[in-house]
Formats: structure tokens, sequence, C-alpha cells
């Protein structure tokens, strides 16, 4: 298991993560907009160029982040815990588990990057992300 900070932003991840790269010594490792997701025309054209998703990488270090959802992310709005698992099982139970008495903002399951993915915010007001990612 590995826990993985989620920065969320409107419209400036590309920006930031190219800055946030530079400055810790990483690498943009990968990066997607809603335009280049299957996502894309359910997106309203101006956030087609926001970033759905993207990470930076260094030895020992992974940083992931996304704008929005687009309209979603208010002004200010921080960090995500974002929980890495390796298995379908340990997905369920996990989210299961933290969102015990918090509210589940999208639901846990499979998606087309992750065998099992879902948001929630925990009974003390935390957001989390539980992310069990496809085999490469």
């Amino acid at each position: 298991m590995q826990l993985v900070p989620y920065m969320m932003f409107n419209g400036q991840c590309r920006e930031a993560f190219a800055f946030y790269a530079k400055a810790i010594g990483a690498e943009v490792s990968y990066c997607l907009t809603y335009g280049d997701s299957p996502m894309c025309d359910e997106m309203p054209a101006d956030s087609r160029e926001w970033i759905m998703h993207s990470q930076i990488e260094a030895p020992g270090l992974m940083l992931m982040g996304a704008d929005g959802p687009p309209m979603e992310t208010p002004a200010g709005a921080g960090t995500v815990n974002n929980l890495m698992v390796d298995t379908v099982d340990e997905a369920e139970r996990v989210f299961a588990a933290l969102a015990d008495g918090g509210q589940v903002q999208q639901p846990i399951q499979e998606t087309f990057w992750a065998l099992r993915w879902g948001m929630l915010v925990d009974r003390y007001g935390k957001p989390w992300m539980v992310n069990c990612s496809r085999p490469e």
C-alpha cells in the first residue's frame, strides 16, 4: 500500500506540475487531458485542455494531480489523500472502512484507468481516493 498526495486545481495543474517537477528534480511521468480521454465528449469545450490526471516522479516520490473535475473543485481546494492498493479486494475493503461515517462522492467501481477507484470524504471531513491501478 502506498499513500500518494493528490492535488486538485482549477485549470493550473499543467503549469503547477511543471513547476513542482523542476523545483524538486522530478519528471512529469504521465499527463492526460480531459480532451484526450474517453470522457472528451462529456466535457465543456473550454475545459478539454484541463488535466484529467498528471503525475510527477523521482526516486522515493510520487505526486498526482488534476484540474477538477471541471467546475467541481472549489477555489483554494487542497490535497486529496490518494491510497494506492494492490488488489480489488483490498480497494473495496479500505474504501468501505474509510467511508464508514463519511460521505461517498464517487462509489468505488471499475474505470477505464483502474480496476477500482472511488472518492469519499471521511467522518473527519478529509478527502480520500482509493485506487487499484490496472496492470501495465
